[in-house]
C-alpha cells in the first residue's frame, strides 16, 4: 500500500504545473479551478485535469459548495512519501558511514 501511495505521489509531482497548484492550494487553503487558472498560463480545463491527477494521488480533495467545486491539499499522502524518503535517506547514510569506516581502517 505504501509503495502505491509513494508511486502515485511521485508521478503526480513530476509535473511542474501540478507542483505549482499544490503550492497555491497550500498558500490559500481552498480554491476553485477557475481561481487557480487565473494565475496560470493554462486553461481552466487543463487545471481540472491536473487537479484530477493530484486527487487520484491523494494529494488534493474536492468538495462541492453550491455550484462550485473547491479543492484543498490533503497532506496524508505527502506525509507518507516524506516518511519513505526519510527512511531511504537514513539507509543511504548508514551505507555511506559503513564505507567511510572501511576506508578509514586502511
Amino acid at each position: 500500500m505504501t509503495n502505491d501511495v509513494v508511486d502515485g505521489v511521485l508521478a503526480a509531482l513530476a509535473d511542474p504545473t501540478r507542483r505549482h497548484l499544490l503550492d497555491l492550494l497550500a498558500a490559500h487553503g481552498q480554491a476553485t479551478a477557475t481561481t487557480l487558472a487565473g494565475g496560470l498560463p493554462v486553461s481552466r480545463q487543463a487545471i481540472v485535469k491536473h487537479l484530477t491527477v493530484l486527487g487520484s494521488a491523494g494529494l488534493v480533495d474536492s468538495v462541492k459548495v453550491g455550484r462550485e467545486v473547491r479543492y484543498a491539499v490533503r497532506p496524508e499522502a505527502l506525509d507518507t512519501t516524506a516518511r519513505w524518503m526519510t527512511s531511504l535517506a537514513a539507509d543511504w547514510d548508514r551505507r555511506l558511514a559503513k564505507i567511510k569506516r572501511i576506508a578509514e581502517q586502511d
